[in-house]
């Protein structure tokens, strides 16, 4: 099944996506959030499915396919030819680190430029929502029955304010407002049939920046969930962004971003997102 929100911000309306067509889920649930992800709502959206509301969502905007998450968790350099890009040998543990919330954006939203930014960068990523509490799990194989699904998201990066200004971590260069564009689709893992198969690409002002694929994570999906489980406790509805492969700016093959500059990303499966670059 796929999930959506639409609607203004703060008041998107939770949507069904299948066959083409769009239902109304607000007779289930409020919001696809943590709270309909930990009550067993995708099962009762599945009982419920030949009897929901059919709702036009034509000019509707899209917003982000999972409200509120407790938490953005995102694992740095899992892709070896991006590490080599970044000048870093692969890492032998995951690297890890925080995006605020509040950055996080529809597919379609305009993403800001800070004030003072002549770094920022694009990253595409597969995405992971958890949709059972995970907690110092026994295995990889154990995390599976811990995602609730797959979102396309672009890890929206300002390297000066990463490497430069960070003081020794990330965030500062990771966490700025409309840095977490997710979408449009909440995509559950039956509709995947390898998540270490999907091909993942961007493009900016048409040209193509990155083309690679999943299988070249360094740590793949169940790994990541477990290690994370055992340091932290994941949530339903929080979201682990799982790395990008090379083809960024930070490579210096390609420009920084500038206002007015259009960039796409896509996973197979999981949509396609085109945002806009304003100024802040």
């Amino acid at each position: 099944m796929k999930f959506m929100r639409v609607g203004a911000p703060g008041a998107e309306k939770p949507v069904l996506l299948s066959g083409g067509r769009h239902y109304d889920l607000s007779g289930i649930t409020p919001d696809i959030d943590g709270a309909f992800l930990a009550s067993d709502g995708v099962r009762r959206v599945r009982a419920a499915a030949g009897d929901l509301p059919e709702i036009d969502v034509t000019g509707l905007r899209v917003g982000a396919p999972v409200a509120r998450p407790g938490v953005v968790l995102c694992v740095g350099q899992n892709y070896a030819a991006h590490a080599a890009e970044s000048g870093a040998t692969p890492p032998t543990t995951p690297i890890v680190f925080y995006k605020a919330p509040n950055s996080v954006v529809g597919p379609y939203d305009e993403v800001l430029i800070p004030r003072g930014s002549t770094t920022t960068d694009w990253e595409v990523e597969l995405a992971v929502v958890i949709g059972r509490r995970a907690r110092y799990l026994e295995s990889p194989a154990q995390a599976l029955d811990h995602i609730a699904g797959y979102v396309l998201s672009d890890d929206v990066s300002e390297r000066d304010f990463q490497l430069q200004q960070s003081g020794g971590q990330w965030s500062k260069g990771k966490s700025c407002e409309t840095f977490q564009p997710l979408g449009p689709w909440l995509v559950t893992p039956d509709e995947i049939a390898d998540v270490q198969g999907l091909g993942l690409r961007s493009w900016v002002n048409g040209e193509v920046r990155q083309d690679s694929n999943t299988k070249d994570m360094i740590f793949d999906v169940a790994y990541l969930i477990w290690h994370l489980s055992q340091y932290t406790v994941l949530d339903p509805g929080d979201v682990v962004n799982t790395g990008t492969p090379q083809g960024v700016a930070l490579s210096g093959r390609f420009p920084y971003l500038a206002a007015g500059d259009v960039v796409e990303v896509e996973i197979d499966g999981l949509g396609r997102q085109r945002s806009i670059m304003g100024q802040a």
